[in-house]
């Protein structure tokens, strides 16, 4: 039986961050991985596989928004060429999550762990003695129960697909319907063939609803259906693809059927209640410190209740081995998860940007609230690529603070982070409005000035 101060289960970029931050504090720290291809869902299949579809999908939305304005044919996509280039950089993530593991002397076990008790793990036939555990499995597609769904794929199916098909459906009104909508609306499905299909009146929750209903007007405008309050009876297969029934008797064909209805924590296979722990679909608990109910046992990542961002599962990471190092020190000082400013893209195109709270949650808690907001931006920095979809809504206390930001762009990752920084600094909108008085120009950073001039004190 070895022994170990600290055992993590999982190789994501949760439980990888969490080991090389530990091992560099000079703790003994082994990493357990079930897959035979470790290295997690974001290297793997989540945000660095798919953004090799993306950048190809922006050159292409780019360039259809500037015919007229100078591009005078579109470009000519290759489907096999993108998957192939995704996979020359994800075929090496396997064996490089290995060498970096080893090169910090975290010892590797490529087996399925889980929990004895508190301190003991089976890893394979073995067991291991940890004075603290990391649960960092991530999470894994939420369960269809519907008629056919062994003829759905998955999102990793799609990141592989040796074609392209001309008509497709996604079930399901999160990131994944979206995003993998825009790609395949630019990469080579049929226009008017991509569907969206969601069972309720709003898709991506997550974000402000009026600036969804922007991106949804963009999104039709690009070919893609978006079936709303459509429930899903059925799919079957038939000669020509697949047919897909509502309960509303109405049927869509298609070629093939993608599952983008959400994900659950990976967590059924830990054996939690050995170590006294509940959990449920949406996550393991945890408090602040990325504590669960059990003093030595963490989780991280996505198997908890987070956004699932593979950032938040990095910082989530890094404030669970402050406070395991503080507690192997004695120390009663701990450090905090706070997502209150965190980041969220959609990486469609135009990009949806959010950090702190929508319009919406803000007239719940009858938060007073002061808004700049404006839509189909006809400022020269859109007019210039010919995007007529571009909008921002920017929320403030009555001191100036930002209280949520949202952002539809093609450069919405820039402009949010900027907002993001002002809050994580508590920077008031005058401060940031006169800070960016000298941000290049023109540019769409320097756009955020025309943003805040509204939210200014006379």
């Amino acid at each position: 039986m070895g022994h170990f101060e600290v055992v993590i289960l999982g190789t994501g970029t949760a439980g990888q961050t969490a080991a090389h931050h530990l091992a560099g504090e000079g703790l003994n720290v082994a990493i357990v991985e079930s897959s035979s291809t470790p290295g997690g869902t974001c290297a793997l299949f989540g945000c660095q596989a798919k953004k090799w579809l993306y950048e190809v999908t922006e050159t292409v939305a780019r360039c259809n928004h500037l015919r007229g304005l100078g591009i005078t044919a579109p470009p000519q996509v290759n489907w096999q060429e993108i998957i192939a280039a995704k996979n020359r950089f994800t075929s090496k993530v396997p064996e490089n999550t290995v060498k970096s593991l080893a090169g910090s002397k975290i010892t590797y076990f490529n087996a399925q762990g889980s929990l004895i008790d508190t301190n003991r793990v089976q890893v394979g036939t073995d067991t291991i003695q940890a004075d603290f555990i990391i649960l960092a499995t991530g999470a894994t597609p939420r369960p269809l129960s519907l008629k056919g769904h062994e003829h759905i794929c998955t999102s990793n199916d799609f990141l592989d697909f040796p074609q392209l098909p001309p008509r497709i459906a996604f079930i399901g009104g999160g990131f994944i319907s979206f995003e993998f909508a825009h790609f395949a609306a630019r990469l080579g499905s049929s226009k008017g063939q991509i569907h969206i299909i969601l069972r309720s009146s709003n898709a991506l929750r997550s974000f402000d609803s009026e600036m969804v209903d922007l991106l949804t007007i963009a999104s039709e405008q690009e070919g893609i259906q978006i079936h709303t309050e459509a429930q899903v009876e059925s799919v079957t297969q038939n000669k020509s693809g697949y047919r897909i029934l509502l309960t509303s008797g109405e049927s869509i064909e298609v070629d093939r059927v993608v599952h983008g209805a959400g994900r659950v924590a990976n967590i059924s296979q830990l054996n939690l209640a050995n170590a006294g722990i509940e959990a449920s679909p949406q996550g393991i608990p945890v408090n602040s410190h990325m504590r669960s109910s059990v003093p030595n046992i963490y989780a991280i990542g996505d198997c908890v209740n987070s956004p699932q961002l593979a950032r938040v599962a990095d910082q989530e990471a890094h404030i669970a081995a402050r406070n395991i190092i503080a507690s192997r020190e004695g120390s009663t000082k701990k450090s905090q998860m706070d997502y209150g400013s965190t980041p969220i893209v959609l990486f469609t195109y135009p990009q949806l940007a959010m950090v702190g709270k929508t319009e919406d949650q803000l007239k719940q808690e009858q938060t007073r609230y002061w808004k700049s907001y404006s839509s189909n931006l006809a400022w020269p920095t859109y007019r210039r690529i010919g995007m007529r979809n571009a909008a921002f809504k920017i929320l403030v206390d009555n001191s100036g603070k930002f209280l949520g930001a949202h952002i539809l762009s093609d450069n919405a990752t820039g402009l949010i982070n900027t907002i993001k920084q002002a809050m994580i600094d508590d920077i008031s909108v005058s401060h940031l409005h006169e800070c960016n008085i000298l941000a290049p120009y023109p540019s769409r950073e320097s756009d955020l000035i025309y943003m805040l001039a509204p939210l200014l004190d006379d």
